[in-house]
C-alpha cells in the first residue's frame, strides 16, 4: 500500500513527537527504535524511510523538544513583564509537576548526561537548543553589558537544569522539594542583587 506524501509527513511527525517523549522519559539508550515505532503505531520497517539512524532521530526529536520549550518560555515573557516573567519561569520550571513528568518536560534536564556521550549531531542540537533559552533569560536578568547578562543567563539556566536533575535523582521526597525550593529562592535573590 502506497503512502501519500501528506501521510508520510504526518507519520514522520508522529515518530518525532513519540520519540521525544520516550527519550525524555527513558533516556536515549533506554528505548529502542522498535519500541518507538510501536508506540507511534507504525511498523519498525518504516523507520529508515524517515531517518538515517537512531542518532538522527535523537537529534531531531531533541531539537523539537527544545524549540517547544523556547516557545513556551516566550509565551510566559509576553504574558508577564520583567521580574514577573522570570519568577513565573522559575516557578514553572522548578516545580514538583515538572519534576514528576520528565516525558513532557525539559530535554536538557532529562537528557544532558546522555547527550554528552552522543555524537556531534546530537551535541550540536543541544548547543543550538540552549541559545534561545539563554537569549530569553538574558532579557530577564540584570547586568550592565550584554556579556554580563549572557553570563548571568547561562548561570541561571545551569542552576535551573541542575536543580531539576538533582530533584529527580534523590529518593527522598522532602529533599527533592527542598532542592526545587532552594533553586527558586537562590535565583530570585540573585536577580534582586
Amino acid at each position: 500500500m502506497r503512502v501519500t506524501r501528506e501521510q508520510a509527513a504526518a507519520n514522520r511527525e508522529r515518530i518525532i513527537e513519540t520519540a521525544g517523549e520516550l527519550f525524555r522519559s527513558k533516556g536515549f539508550s533506554g528505548i529502542g527504535v522498535a519500541d518507538i515505532m510501536k508506540a507511534a503505531d507504525l511498523t519498525h520497517g518504516g523507520f529508515y524511510g524517515h531517518f538515517a539512524s537512531k542518532d538522527d532521530l535523537i537529534a531531531q526529536a531533541s531539537r523539537r523538544s527544545m524549540q517547544r520549550a523556547a516557545q513556551n518560555w516566550r509565551k510566559v515573557v509576553v504574558a508577564k513583564s520583567g521580574g514577573d516573567a522570570f519568577s513565573t519561569l522559575l516557578t514553572r520550571y522548578l516545580s514538583p509537576r515538572h519534576r514528576d513528568d520528565p516525558g513532557h518536560g525539559c530535554a536538557f534536564a532529562s537528557l544532558s548526561g546522555d547527550a554528552a556521550r552522543c555524537g556531534k549531531p546530537v551535541r550540536e542540537a543541544f548547543a543550538e537548543g540552549l541559545e534561545p533559552l539563554i537569549d530569553i533569560l538574558s532579557g530577564l536578568v540584570g547586568g550592565r553589558t550584554k556579556a554580563a547578562r549572557r553570563r548571568k543567563a547561562i548561570a541561571a539556566l545551569s542552576e535551573l537544569i541542575g536543580a531539576l536533575m538533582l530533584s529527580r535523582a534523590v529518593g527522598d521526597a522532602g529533599l527533592s522539594d527542598e532542592i526545587l525550593d532552594a533553586g527558586r529562592h537562590d535565583l530570585l535573590a540573585a536577580t534582586e542583587r
